[in-house]
């Protein structure tokens, strides 16, 4: 069944068409991956389709009887409530039924009064009916789905109770993500969902959205992401959006197929046009009534073409090349024993790893575990705690910042560049620029006017130009659209120097990592492959394990602890769920209990002895503090 449905949209700024004839229909259950480059406009599409801007021309059609939600790159949270409490307000119709039925506790514990049964049998009817409707919408389960939706998207237990407004951008997105999800709207819109997300929370948003009973509609550059969650694939390119049946990978092959036909169709089209105004113009040429009429007559029949528009086509990517001025030594970084803290919080300790030239390696990891900071101690901008990091022979490192921290957003483009390379040419300058894409008055923008995506694009050129032999780049792709990561896996896949990369793009980490290092509180844990590789060894430790070992060189005493310690872990692993599942039904068997001492208030033997309804209510009040420690417990353990 259709619930939303675009017919001929279009939407324009002055003199050019964003948005141009748009067409599609969704069905209800479809989960939409909306893709294509900066500037296409993607967003321009979810800001009409929830009436936050107005279009132009076309018709709209949204089942009036389906609600929808919107996550956008604008946040709106109240800055004062805490994490919690802002997500608590999703279910203000429950906290009122709360309200409600512990007012109507307190009036049905009063002595029962025989002379005004009425008033007693309408406080027992209207705690039924309220009864009646907050268990099945969810009364009993709604604080655990918050605590479970937090935690899912990387909030700590610890967090629950901070203020929004001391929190980071990133870390407001969740929050607002949370919210959203917790709605639970028929039809989900996600602008850039996963942006923000560390790896795990990445997962468990994709396991989220499979299962979702709803509509989602999602603009994503993450490939893996989409063709782990969406169905259908609408690619918005050149103001037209062109809707594909499959998910992203699928949708290449098809758009590549079409694009083929197109092109042919169209090549064909516009030879037989030429063909046939050449005959025209010789007719013409005749001057003679009869020619003229021929020619006029073939004029009409080519007026009467359906012509084909030029198939779409994708816009330039950047030119990305890396290559090294010098060639380093084989030993290009040793780090050993490192340890970072901040205040309380425990970055990692013990840390050893090696970097080999021409490795090419990604660095993953929880968010708030040290990534960038080890980054920057290795850029010895942070000093570690304890450790070391030795660089090899004729090691330069080039650092690429997520933060964009080291741009000068008070210069203009071109001397932003030319400041830092200021041996280069006039012309060699404005070449390198119109490689990645900032040609004629552009290069005079200033840096505090652009995009995201412009920042970023600046700062990989700044990285091409250093010619470094180390390049640590810190969540290169966030900003860049699907064309311009491929152009930068590119150029990395050609570069004869040595990568250290933090990326949460897994697409990206399989196709051009080789190995991976996790970063965790006590250390690191390697793994001799790609992130395909990573996921699989994760799930099944004991794979590849033979060719591991030959590649580490271990002996087999070190095989055989190795083999005790995860062992022991994974017993450890096994009591923990035992645990679990033994609260699990000790939670079902109490608040059973809970439901038939709630339904024996009703009873007119309980509520008309104040004695007996003074007890139940005790009863209550017990199993509730009992049903709350087990759920805490629970949490705890999960």
């Amino acid at each position: 069944m259709v619930i939303l449905s675009c017919k001929d949209i279009r939407k324009s700024y002055g003199i050019r068409d964003v948005l141009k004839n748009v067409t599609f229909s969704i069905n209800e259950g479809d989960k939409v991956g909306i893709i294509g480059g900066n500037g296409e406009g993607k967003s321009t599409l979810f800001k009409i389709l929830t009436k936050d801007l107005n279009y132009d021309n076309g018709e709209i059609f949204l089942d009036k009887n389906k609600s929808l939600g919107y996550l956008s790159q604008n946040i709106t949270l109240n800055m004062n409530n805490s994490i919690y409490d802002e997500l608590v307000c999703v279910f203000q119709e429950l906290l009122n039924m709360e309200t409600k039925l512990a007012n109507l506790e307190v009036k049905m514990s009063e002595p029962y009064d025989e002379n005004n049964a009425a008033y007693h049998d309408k406080l027992i009817k209207d705690y039924t009916n309220i009864q009646d409707l907050y268990g099945p919408r969810g009364g009993y389960t709604y604080r655990g789905e918050i605590s479970k939706v937090l935690k899912g998207l990387g909030f700590l237990e610890d967090d629950f109770n901070k203020t929004i407004s001391t929190l980071s951008g990133g870390q407001k997105t969740r929050v607002s993500l949370c919210r959203l999800l917790l709605r639970k709207p028929d039809i989900i819109l996600l602008d850039e969902p996963t942006n923000h997300l560390d790896l795990e929370a990445i997962e468990w948003l994709e396991d989220y959205l499979k299962s979702y009973k709803g509509t989602v509609l999602v603009v994503s550059h993450d490939r893996f992401f989409l063709d782990a969650v969406t169905t259908h694939t609408f690619e918005v390119i050149n103001g037209h959006v062109n809707c594909y049946n499959v998910p992203y990978t699928k949708f290449l092959d098809l758009r590549a197929k079409d694009h083929e036909a197109q092109l042919k169709a169209y090549t064909l089209q516009q030879v037989e046009i030429k063909r046939q105004e050449a005959i025209i113009e010789k007719f013409r040429s005749f001057n003679r009534e009869k020619s003229i009429k021929a020619a006029e007559s073939r004029e009409k029949a080519l007026d009467k073409i359906d012509r084909l528009d030029t198939p779409d086509k994708d816009k330039e990517a950047s030119k990305i090349q890396f290559e090294t001025s010098v060639k380093s030594g084989y030993d290009v970084l040793h780090a050993e024993n490192l340890a970072k803290s901040y205040g309380l919080k425990t970055l990692f300790t013990t840390l050893d790893f090696d970097l080999k030239r021409g490795e090419k390696v990604a660095l993953i990891g929880e968010n708030g575990r040290g990534k960038t900071t080890l980054f920057k101690i290795i850029m010895n901008t942070v000093g570690a705690e304890k450790g070391n990091v030795i660089l090899g022979t004729n090691v330069n490192v080039g650092y690429y910042d997520q933060e964009q921290s080291n741009l000068n957003l008070d210069k203009s483009i071109i001397d932003e560049v030319w400041d830092d390379f200021p041996h280069l040419t006039t012309s060699k300058l404005r070449n390198a620029l119109a490689s990645f894409l900032f040609t004629g008055d552009d290069v005079f923008k200033i840096i505090n006017t652009l995009s995201g995506g412009e920042k970023c694009r600046i700062n990989l050129l700044k990285l091409m130009l250093s010619r470094s032999n180390l390049l640590l780049l810190d969540e290169p792709t966030n900003h860049l659209d699907i064309m311009s990561r491929e152009a930068l896996e590119d150029a990395i896949l050609s570069y004869d120097g040595t990568l250290m990369i933090i990326s949460h793009d897994r697409y990206f980490l399989n196709k051009v990592i080789n190995r991976i290092l996790e970063l965790k509180e006590c250390g690191i844990n390697e793994y001799l492959g790609n992130y395909s590789y990573y996921l699989e060894k994760k799930a099944n430790p004991l794979r590849f394990q033979e060719i591991e070992e030959l590649q580490n060189g271990k002996t087999k005493t070190q095989v055989k602890d190795e083999k005790k310690k995860k062992r022991e872990l994974e017993k450890e692993e096994k009591t923990v769920k035992l645990k679990l599942k033994k609260i699990e039904d000790d939670i079902a068997s109490k608040e059973d209990d809970l439901l038939v001492l709630q339904e024996q208030l009703c009873l007119e033997e309980i509520y008309a002895n104040p004695k007996e309804s003074e007890r139940v209510n005790k009863e209550i009040a017990v199993l509730e503090e009992v049903v709350s420690s087990l759920y805490e417990e629970w949490e705890n353990l999960a």
